[in-house]
């Protein structure tokens, strides 16, 4: 329909246009004809041809030559071109008629009237009716040209007639059409002619031009595509406008010029009534008048085709932005109905439930207002096909399909809504059940054995357990077939699951109550059962009583008792946990209640979590809320979030799962946090990143952004609040774990538990310490090369430094330095603490950076100056030593066992790499004595344990040697570890001086009598590996006891001692602390970890000891040199040291080694 209007449109104006062109054609002449008069003005301008507008008696048009003597001196072409212009004004009717040419020579001689004639017999272009010569008036010339006409007659080849004056003349034209010059009336002035010409020809040439451009702008408007977007559809529109405009304009300069060209044509008639105008005037003041009135019919015409055009346009336009609109919220639809199909009918808790609702209900109403604009846009669709619109098949299925799309949405909202009411309501009632039943357990569990041994106690019970009895009907559920079709609907196995387990646990407590009712009920009678009458003085004995009554009533007594006692044994013994005693049923209710805790609290917290990604980090991307944001804030979600992200999807999609498998199993949970301990580690860069965080929302926590999130969200504490949820949560765990392992005990995964437990503390250790660590400034190198940081606390530190044989103590020696220690796998800082003024995170302390100490170039001693707080690190050889005193001697036993395990793991370290290097320098002999290192009895066949005991030989000859020659009273004992080559073809034994003289207890370095405060066994500056001992004897220096220690030496390598005679010499039956972990290979052998206390029974005869574990309390054997390198005696007090890349043997003991951890202090659950 529209294609055919714009058809009709078309034509319209075609056909218009078509008459314009004809009509200027008329006037110009058509593309054939001469030029206009503007181009050939100046030949005009001569006047020797012209055209007064009168007619002969035919209606032939006139031409008249009029007198110029100068007609033979113009060009031919100049002629040519003048006649043709002439020739060409009158109409196609007149000019058809043939012309009638006057040739005024009355001056002239015959010569030139020949010439002429001849002239124009050549050169004029139109149809030559009748020549009218006035010859020569002259006498001669007249006889001469009628004598010479006679002859030259048929030479011209056109009717010429000879007149002699213009009386003659009158007889073939009307003096009335004839100028003034030839006798006539006419008024002709030839200036005002070539005006009339001109101006008559420009206003044609306009119209022509006006009615081409109207002609090919028709034809791009009828041509032009309808674009695909509203952009382009808004700018065409724009532009044919313009260019309408244009044309509109063109048009009214053309009316206006017209206007005033008739205007001026008909100023003679207005000036003189009486004016007769020529035909001439009279043919250009009709075609000025018709030209005027197709102007007029154009216009309307092309006005009309504009209205449709543009009618087309803006539909199109209206069209394009119903399209674009239609896309938009059609994608809406889509993203909200895949979101509402996304969410779960069913939930698998209360809770769940109630935060599905929650978030449907959050999304129902972003919902309503889509469903509200879809509607919308369709009845904006419904008006524009009612105004007629040209796409109508196009507009009303886009319609039908929005209002199917929100039917399907609202449908999906209230079935959705619907079903999760319903889980929510079966939810309700299963938990209602549930708490009904632990509750009842609870009433169980906490009746008092001793209230039934009285009447008044018995029925007090039993009257409790009736009173609860009677609310099972407000609180249980009745039937399962009756509920199952109730929540049939919103029912999936899980839920079924849950009711079964519902209705087992009321069935199984119902059996509880009921045999706990039987045995009160049986209590409360057997104590109302009446008695022998007694005296009214019960203190008397009554005389009527005799022995054998009396044995009758404590025999009765007794059988009470025991009555009572079996009783409450089968009222908690015949339920569904028989096994379990009241106890353990009572710990397992508290377990359950603990896990049910654990498991709410972390859907919640996952839940928590969820909102603040949602609701403020993922608004921070909402271009509609961009301009409350900020310029703080700009880009740094990061900062403010921290790793919150990650944390909540390993919630969501691990660890809450993980944690769910456990519900029925609370004692194992365990299991599920050490599988996870690593992933739960990415709480270290969340607590790292939390001073940023905190720094970052007070600058910005005013600002409007979070406000409207806040109002948005309805909660009523702001976002650092929920900030802090992942700092505390991680604190929650180890409190929860507490509370499980305090109730499992003696259970399956009581282990486990412990080991969950102190994983979760060392990563609370491991963030506290790192947020110590990165408070760190002044260090200009990387701290991440120093390995991991072990322990880190604040201590008071004297410094000495010894230069020759002197001793230079620092002017603060009396006053100790405040330092806090950073303890490194590879190096020890020494830092400054300074408090830093402001508030939450900023006013957490700082720590200048002061000194570090390698702890590969470190030794230490136990015990100094006596005090039990203090203890010395010291390097090259004691020439710089930093005295350390502890808050408590507890955190220096910590510190010193800590630092002693390092430098046995770089003992361990550089040991493995000697043999290696040693075994690649000798070819390996499986009878060579320096490799093979007898084993246990139990060991024999296993190879792996082999490798063990040949890494642990060497150490053990080291350390076995060094506890000989301790005194176990000297606590003070400072031993360093000599810095050895080994070599690896011959067999060296670690001596003393003096040692090969013991021969006695008595006479011993272990002997009371010794009188040396100290022994130092001082090192070779020479690495493993390079070079043979420097030494082939050993010296001892004795110095004050207030000076340094006496000095020894090493003259053999000790790593290579391997006779096992030796080694069981040096052990002796007593306690010992383990300081690693042996897994035994046999099944008489003994196993330990780090940490156990055992003592050394006896020896046996292959080089085994019999080793009880007074942790554990078990027993077995052990090979004497595995003894060497897992304990240390525990009554002797040693210090441990590695010198210039050198790690000295585990010679230290202790009499305890317990594990604990560094406070979570800077971070509140």
């Amino acid at each position: 329909m529209g294609q055919n209007s714009s058809v009709g449109e078309d034509l319209e104006v075609d056909e218009a246009v078509e008459v314009l062109s004809t009509i200027s054609d008329d006037i110009l002449q058509k593309e054939d004809g001469p030029l206009c008069a503007a181009e050939i003005g100046s030949e005009l301008q001569k006047q020797f041809a012209i055209l007064p507008g009168g007619r002969g008696m035919n209606g032939s048009p006139i031409i008249v030559l009029p007198e110029f003597p100068a007609f033979g001196e113009v060009g031919e072409e100049e002629v040519q071109n003048v006649l043709r212009y002439l020739t060409s004004i009158p109409s196609a009717t007149a000019s058809g008629l043939g012309f009638i040419l006057i040739v005024d020579r009355r001056l002239d001689r015959w010569a030139a009237v020949r010439a002429t004639l001849l002239r124009i017999a050549g050169l004029f272009p139109g149809n030559l009716h009748l020549v009218l010569v006035l010859r020569p008036a002259t006498l001669f010339q007249r006889a001469l040209s009628d004598f010479l006409f006679k002859f030259n007659k048929d030479e011209f080849k056109m009717k010429v007639v000879m007149l002699s004056s213009v009386t003659e003349l009158h007889a073939y034209i009307d003096p009335g059409q004839l100028t003034t010059d030839l006798g006539g009336t006419q008024d002709y002035h030839h200036e005002s002619w070539i005006s009339h010409r001109t101006a008559i020809e420009a206003f044609a040439l306009m119209v022509k031009t006006t009615a081409q451009t109207l002609q090919a702008f028709g034809t791009e408007l009828a041509e032009t595509e309808l674009p695909n977007d509203d952009e382009a559809t808004t700018n065409l529109l724009h532009t044919h406008t313009q260019k309408k405009d244009k044309m509109t304009e063109d048009l009214q300069v053309a009316l206006s010029q017209g206007k005033q060209l008739l205007a001026y044509i008909n100023e003679p008639l207005d000036t003189d009534p009486e004016y007769s105008m020529t035909q001439d005037e009279m043919e250009n003041l009709a075609t000025i008048q018709r030209l005027l009135g197709q102007l007029d019919e154009t216009e309307a015409a092309f006005d009309d085709f504009w209205e449709r055009h543009s009618t087309k346009l803006e539909q199109c336009l209206q069209l394009r932005h119903f399209e674009k609109h239609f896309r938009e919220v059609r994608g809406q639809l889509d993203t909200t109905l895949e979101r509402l199909s996304g969410f779960s009918e069913v939930s698998i808790s209360p809770a769940h439930a109630e935060y599905i609702l929650r978030e449907l209900s959050s999304h129902e109403g972003k919902a309503c207002d889509l469903l509200d604009l879809a509607l919308s846009l369709a009845s904006e669709g419904d008006r524009l096909i009612e105004n007629c619109h040209y796409a109508e098949d196009s507009i009303r299925p886009k319609c039908g399909e929005l209002r199917g799309v929100c039917e399907e949405i609202s449908s999906t909202l209230r079935s959705k809504k619907s079903l999760l009411l319903r889980a929510l309501e079966l939810h309700q009632a299963l938990e209602k059940a549930s708490r009904w039943c632990e509750d009842g357990i609870f009433l169980v569990a906490n009746q008092p054995v001793d209230r039934c041994q009285s009447q008044d106690g018995a029925e007090a019970a039993l009257q409790e357990l009736e009173r609860y009895l009677d609310t099972a009907s407000l609180h249980t559920l009745s039937d399962r077939s009756t509920i199952c079709c109730q929540f049939e609907a919103v029912l999936n196995p899980q839920l079924l699951d849950q009711i079964d387990k519902v209705f087992q646990k009321q069935t199984s407590v119902r059996e509880t109550f009921e045999k706990r009712r039987v045995s009160l009920k049986k209590l409360a009678a057997k104590q109302t059962r009446p008695v022998q009458p007694v005296a009214p003085r019960p203190e008397v004995k009554s005389p009527l009583s005799s022995p054998s009554q009396e044995r009758k009533e404590r025999r009765h007594s007794a059988d009470s008792l025991l009555c009572r006692k079996v009783e409450s044994q089968l009222a908690n013994g015949n339920t569904r946990h028989a096994s379990l005693s009241e106890e353990e049923e009572n710990l397992a209710v508290l377990r359950r209640h603990v896990m049910n805790e654990l498991l709410e609290t972390e859907r919640a917290y996952v839940e928590e979590l969820l909102c603040v990604l949602e609701g403020y980090a993922a608004e921070m991307d909402n271009p509609a809320m961009a301009h409350l944001i900020p310029i703080t804030l700009h880009s740094k979600k990061d900062i403010l979030f921290g790793n919150m992200p990650e944390i909540y999807q390993f919630h969501k999609r691990t660890f809450l799962k993980d944690l769910e498998a456990f519900t029925d199993c609370p004692e194992l949970v365990g299991r599920c946090f050490l599988e996870r301990m690593k992933d739960l580690q990415i709480y270290e860069a969340y607590c790292q990143n939390k001073p940023r965080s905190e720094i970052l929302w007070r600058q910005c926590s005013d600002c409007a952004f979070f406000q409207e999130c806040q109002k948005k969200l309805e909660h009523k504490l702001g976002l650092d609040s929920y900030l802090l949820k992942p700092v505390q949560r991680i604190t929650k765990y180890q409190l929860l774990l507490k509370e499980l392992l305090k109730y499992s005990k003696g259970c399956d995964g009581c282990e486990d538990l412990q080991e969950a437990l102190s994983s979760i503390l060392g990563i609370l250790k491991a963030v506290n310490d790192s947020m110590h660590l990165i408070a760190i400034t002044g260090y200009e190198g990387n701290l991440s090369e120093l390995g991991r940081l072990l322990m880190q606390g604040s201590f008071s530190v004297w410094t000495e430094h010894k230069k020759g044989h002197a001793k230079v103590k620092d002017l603060a020696r009396f006053k100790p330095m405040q330092r806090h220690l950073f303890l490194h796998e590879k190096a020890l800082l020494f830092c400054k603490r300074r408090e830093e003024n402001g508030e939450g995170y900023e006013k957490a302390p700082s720590y200048s950076f002061k000194h570090s100490l390698s702890m590969s170039a470190v030794g230490i001693t136990e015990n100094a100056k006596g005090d039990n707080k203090k203890f010395e690190i010291w390097c090259n050889s004691r020439e710089e030593v930093f005295i350390v005193q502890a808050p408590t001697p507890e955190i220096k036993t910590l510190w010193v066992n800590e630092i002693r395990k390092v430098l046995t793991q770089q003992l361990k370290a550089c040991r493995d790499a000697s043999q290696q290097k040693s075994f690649d320098s000798v070819s390996p002999s499986p009878t060579s004595n320096n490799t093979s290192i007898p084993l246990s009895p139990f060991r024999s066949s296993n190879q792996k344990n082999q490798k063990k005991q040949e890494e642990r030989k060497a150490e053990s000859s080291l350390a076995s040697d060094f506890n000989s020659c301790s005194s176990p009273k000297h606590k003070d004992d400072a031993v360093t570890s000599p810095t050895t080559d080994r070599s690896s073809v011959a067999k060296k034994r670690f001596t003393l001086q003096g040692f090969s003289n013991l021969k006695s207890p008595k006479g011993s370095a272990l002997s009371p009598e010794h009188n040396s405060k100290r022994h130092l066994v001082k090192s070779d500056p020479t690495p493993f590996g390079f070079k043979g001992w420097s030494k082939a004897s050993l010296s001892v220096d004795s110095v004050d006891a207030s000076e340094e220690n006496d000095g020894y030496s090493s003259g053999e390598d000790p790593m290579n001692s391997d006779t096992e005679d030796e080694v069981a010499r040096k052990l002796a039956p007593g306690k010992y602390t383990v300081v690693a972990d042996c897994e035994k290979a046999g099944p008489q052998e003994l196993s330990v970890k780090s940490g156990d206390v055992v003592q050394l029974i006896r020896e046996g005869e292959e080089g085994q000891w019999f080793v009880k574990n007074l942790r554990s309390s078990n027993e077995g054997w052990v090979a004497a040199a595995n003894l060497l390198s897992l304990i240390s005696e525990s009554k002797s007090s040693q210090s441990l040291s590695s010198s210039d890349g050198s790690v000295s043997g585990n010679l230290s003991t202790s009499s305890s080694c317990s594990e604990t951890y560094t406070s979570f202090s800077d971070i509140k659950p």
